[in-house]
């Protein structure tokens, strides 16, 4: 596995993949945040990650085109498939989700799988809102992803506006 740091609008992240793809990207504040020993800092292998990652955060790229191999169950995969097909600017809900992968009754298992996102950003869980369109929990913080919903050109209301602040 190799690792890379990368720095962002965000704060700082944590790449990780190997040949098969992508499979880590971490924020600064995540659980998981140090390579494990047995990783190998990157040459060049994150590139292409690094450089789309700012195109996206420059405003100039709107789906990310980089092989992904997040580690999950066939559950969790079925979610983080249905999250990249939010389109960029657009929100859902955790129950509008479960019901495009045909599990309306698995709304807090959708949740669970959507704060599981190995891949934050690129598999963009920040998209899914309550179903009131309130911000609602996110594995970077409320700030990072009112930040990233904003940049999107997601209209928040005025309270979570005030996220952006903090």
């Amino acid at each position: 596995m190799y690792f890379r740091y990368h720095e962002s609008p965000t704060g700082p992240l944590l790449l990780a993949g190997d040949d098969a793809g992508l499979q880590l990207l971490y924020m600064d504040n995540a659980a998981r945040w140090h390579p494990q020993a047995d990783w190998q800092p990157a040459a060049r292998q994150l590139d292409e990650a690094c450089r789309q990652l700012d195109r996206y955060f420059e405003g100039r790229l709107k789906r990310f085109d980089l092989r992904l191999a997040p580690r999950g169950t066939a559950f969790q995969q079925e979610v983080w498939k249905a999250l990249q097909a939010i389109p960029y600017g657009h929100t859902t809900s955790y129950g509008a989700l479960a019901e495009r992968i045909g599990r309306p009754r698995s709304v807090r298992a959708v949740g669970t799988a959507n704060g599981a996102n190995p891949i934050s950003i690129i598999i963009p869980c920040h998209r899914v809102i309550g179903r009131d369109g309130s911000l609602t929990g996110y594995a970077g913080g409320l700030p990072r992803k009112a930040l990233l919903l904003k940049l999107e050109g997601v209209n928040l209301q005025p309270a979570q506006d005030q996220l952006l602040l903090i």
